[in-house]
């Protein structure tokens, strides 16, 4: 015991300290928010911001934001639903989108809403399904144990349910969510505003973005009907204000072990970045082809270049080397302690080394691993259709514990979502992308490769790509829909050539991922739960888990920062958006907000920074002050925040948001936006 003090009560006073953590609703610490800012939220408190909280399927957050299902999240969030309902001859990337009346609300292809709707922990269920077992049996018996809790709980199409891994398997929790599926865009300002200063801005601060659009949930083709959602503060966010945000982080690797950190550093991030940096001269070149290249190709980059800088700043906290030797010493420390009694010892002390061994031989087979299963196809929509249809008539027709997780009975709803996506496709843009991809399929397995060969035979990267793209026909949304519906029979007998080269590649892909799950994943996963336990039994839970793309809360201030030795203000003017405007790409403005200058009061805050705990998922998060009132938009980190993934510095991470002043002066005398003013409680002057 005398050992387990000084370990606490270093993790207690790093709490105490810092306004650190992604809280799970279930675990916040609202004891040690009282005691820093004399509020201590309620359970009745947390339910309703739990239920006014959204997540946007795919890498997004929002909320409620009126009780007829109107939603709030970033420009960027819905920038995929924007470009998919622009044309040539009607950009709304460029012009912007208002909804003035119901009937003007645009249906977005392909994209989902959910709201959590209950958590309830299922740890002593998966314990129990993979008590005794190692490897692939380990694999399977929870993979089946999940497969059942999910399909138990979705009881409706409207239903989402997810197994949440907590604490590196220490916890398993159950998420239920209410599903929408039916979300009309309402308004989304151009992108020249909501993405201002463009990449050389990007996780920067001071900052001038207007980065804030919204959506509305349907159900049975009429608005939804919420009975929590956040209203608007008076005054906005104040300086030294507490603040909150309820959002999705996507994901942490807080609690990685060293050598799944050095994994990160020296093998997975730098060729990322190099694939990234290739992809991202790709675009650069198609680009170049005329404006509607451009415009078919605006979103990819844009998210290209956004991860290419995230990615950046992650390696650059890990090859930092204080850093790194910060995240030795807290290990070590944890394995001193279990190392001291020979029981612990017993129970734990293997599984740091296991986990060393099976990231050695991720190391040995990632570069299959990434080419065959994770990064196939390289973004074309057309190959991902082809590979959900070959692999669905395989999957579908297994017993549901049986198959691949993405085809699991209680993930059918969101497979089908994608699959029957009117969204258009291009095939310029799909030929350039399948063209890369097979490109670096021979480059680096070697032309020598059976699965290189079976691929290509003859034919060169671009004359492949040319030959399938050509002469698919699986852009077509009826044409997936008639082939999903017509079962096994009907996609094994087409003769799609895109679906022909998903089956070609798909023996040698589903053979890496088999050996990934059984021989790196299982074992990752079953040691991750030994050291979890181990944490437990030493710290207790006291601490947050590592982000997993679920609801989480964290609390900050509104606060500055000091950088080269300067102060940082924590609040930005729009007066400063028009003096940093050049008239220039990526410092342009729109014209709607040049012609709204002398309405404009120019001393309204525009964004601002707070010390809150986020990562990338948060984007599109309410933040808000005790009150449960609006305060802001969560849209980006500053660059510092970046290593956020590994680790949180309060004295400098710290999180940009578009200000709730900001928003409504632009609602108002930028946009005339009357109806959505209304409905946010604000009025309709214009």
């Amino acid at each position: 015991m005398t050992r387990l003090l000084p370990v606490l009560f270093l993790l207690t006073a790093g709490l105490a300290r810092a306004d650190e953590g992604m809280w799970t609703f279930n675990n916040f610490p609202s004891a040690l928010v009282q005691s820093r800012y004399g509020f201590s939220p309620s359970p009745e408190w947390l339910t309703k911001v739990r239920l006014s909280a959204a997540r946007i399927a795919g890498g997004c957050s929002a909320s409620f934001v009126s009780p007829t299902g109107l939603v709030m999240t970033n420009h960027h969030c819905v920038r995929d639903c924007v470009q998919q309902l622009s044309t040539p001859q009607n950009d709304f990337i460029v012009k912007g989108f208002y909804a003035a009346s119901a009937p003007q609300e645009r249906q977005c292809p392909a994209m989902e809403v959910n709201k959590l709707l209950e958590i309830s922990d299922v740890t002593d269920a998966l314990t129990k399904a993979t008590q005794g077992k190692e490897g692939a049996a380990f694999r399977d018996a929870q993979r089946a144990e999940i497969s059942r809790l999910e399909k138990a709980c979705a009881t409706a199409p409207d239903v989402r349910c997810d197994v949440v891994t907590l604490y590196q398997g220490g916890m398993y929790n159950l998420y239920k969510y209410q599903r929408f599926q039916d979300v009309r865009l309402v308004f989304a300002p151009e992108e020249a505003i909501a993405f201002f200063g463009g990449d050389p801005d990007n996780f920067e601060f001071p900052r001038y973005d207007y980065d804030v659009s919204f959506v509305r949930v349907y159900q049975d083709g009429k608005p939804a009907k919420v009975d929590n959602w956040l209203r608007w503060s008076a005054k906005g966010a104040q300086p030294g204000e507490l603040t909150f945000v309820a959002g999705h982080p996507g994901g942490t690797s807080r609690l990685l072990t060293v050598e799944q950190l050095r994994y990160q550093r020296d093998y997975a991030l730098p060729e990322r970045l190099f694939q990234i940096a290739q992809l991202r001269g790709l675009l650069d070149e198609f680009q170049q082809r005329g404006p509607e290249f451009t415009r078919i190709s605006n979103s990819l980059k844009f998210g290209i270049e956004n991860a290419y800088k995230a990615l950046v700043g992650r390696r650059e906290a890990l090859v930092d080397r204080d850093f790194f030797a910060k995240k030795a010493a807290e290990e070590q420390k944890l394995r001193d302690w279990v190392k001291a009694d020979a029981e612990r010892q017993k129970r734990y002390g293997q599984a740091w080394d296991n986990i060393a061994r099976a990231t050695d031989t991720l190391r040995a087979m990632r570069t299959r691993l990434r080419l065959l299963e994770q990064g196939a196809g390289a973004g074309s929509d057309l190959f991902g259709y082809a590979r959900m249809l070959a692999r669905s008539a395989d999957e579908l027709s297994k017993p549901n514990e049986l198959r691949l997780e993405e085809f699991a009975e209680a993930r059918k709803p969101e497979l089908e979502q994608q699959l029957f996506s009117p969204a258009p496709v291009y095939p310029k843009l799909e030929e350039a992308l399948l063209t890369f991809y097979l490109t670096k399929l021979r480059e680096q397995l070697g032309p020598d490769d059976p699965v290189v060969k079976q691929v290509l035979g003859k034919q060169s990267p671009q004359a492949l790509a040319r030959k399938v793209v050509s002469g698919s026909r699986l852009a077509n949304a009826q044409v997936r829909r008639q082939l999903y519906q017509g079962g096994p029979e009907a996609i094994r007998a087409s003769k799609d050539p895109m679906l022909e080269l998903a089956r070609a590649l798909d023996g040698e892909s589903r053979a890496v991922r088999k050996r990934f799950e059984e021989e790196v994943e299982s074992v990752i996963d079953q040691n991750g739960e030994l050291i979890a336990r181990a944490r437990f039994e030493a710290y207790g839970t006291s601490t947050y888990p590592d982000a997993t793309f679920t609801l989480r809360l964290s609390f900050g201030q509104v606060k500055g920062f000091t950088e080269d030795g300067k102060p940082v203000e924590p609040l930005t003017r729009i007066a400063g958006l028009y003096e940093r405007a050049t008239g220039e790409d990526p410092f342009r403005l729109p014209p709607s907000w040049l012609q709204a200058r002398p309405r404009l009061d120019l001393q309204t805050p525009f964004n601002f920074v707070s010390s809150n705990d986020i990562i990338g998922g948060n984007s599109g998060s309410p933040i808000f002050n005790k009150d449960a009132e609006i305060v802001g938009i969560v849209f980006d980190g500053n660059i510092q925040s970046l290593g956020g993934e590994y680790g949180f510095d309060e004295s400098v991470n710290r999180t940009v948001s578009v200000h709730g002043q900001g928003i409504l002066e632009g609602l108002r005398k930028v946009y005339n936006a009357r109806r959505l003013l209304e409905e946010l409680g604000q009025g309709g002057g214009g």
